[in-house]
């Protein structure tokens, strides 16, 4: 595999890495950089919105969250560098864009919670795979390793479910982050390609012509 082809992808998984297991056995240091609304309102610590994005609750969240944007990540650096969108700068802003944005509204609902913290990349990795559905739509995408389904089906079960879970509030998981991730890769993307390469939508439309709920 070379890995120089999606430099950015490997410097991201290296840092999300790097920082996270810093963070294991650092309370002090997470503390300081997780997602804490609380201080973010009041005392104007707004690099939380970045820095919480590179923390992860334990090795098994880290795993899902880097294993995800590997595969998802390297396809955008590729589409987005040899497609004339960008290329890394605009991944890039994708990526980090989409970690504010992902927890603006855990933001403004928790500003006052002192207790709610949160952290995790998943809202920017959600926006990737967004991101990538947008060219290949009908791509298979194997749920648990097992159950195949195409990329378009996933996506529409994944926002099903990320507005259920939010509103259910049943477990620790900021479902919230993830939904808003999502819709921010497919709407960053889409308007990339409108401003960049409009052409490229006449193969998106030609590619949804053939449907198949399980993935070509």
């Amino acid at each position: 595999m070379n890995f120089s082809a999606f430099p950015v992808t490997m410097i991201l998984i290296a840092a999300n890495a790097i920082f996270s297991i810093i963070g294991f056995s650092n309370h002090e240091m997470v503390n300081k950089t997780i997602m804490w609304p609380y201080y973010v309102k009041r005392e104007n610590q707004y690099y939380r919105f970045i820095t919480s994005g590179f923390l992860h609750a334990d090795w098994i969240h880290l795993f899902f969250n880097m294993f995800t944007l590997y595969f998802f990540g390297q396809n955008i650096e590729i589409i987005f560098t040899r497609g004339g969108l960008g290329g890394e700068a605009a991944y890039l802003a994708l990526y980090f864009l989409a970690l504010i944005i992902s927890d603006l509204p855990t933001y403004i609902k928790h500003k006052d919670d002192h207790e709610y913290r949160a952290l995790g990349a998943s809202g920017a990795v959600s926006a990737v795979v967004f991101a990538a559905i947008v060219f290949q739509p009908w791509s298979s995408i194997y749920l648990y390793g097992a159950l195949k389904i195409s990329a378009a089906l996933y996506a529409v079960l994944y926002i099903v479910y990320c507005v259920y879970m939010g509103r259910k509030s049943a477990d620790n998981v900021n479902h919230d982050a993830h939904l808003w991730g999502a819709l921010f890769g497919l709407a960053f993307t889409l308007a990339l390609i409108a401003a960049m390469q409009p052409d490229m939508f006449k193969i998106i439309v030609e590619q949804l012509k053939n449907p198949s709920l399980l993935g070509h």
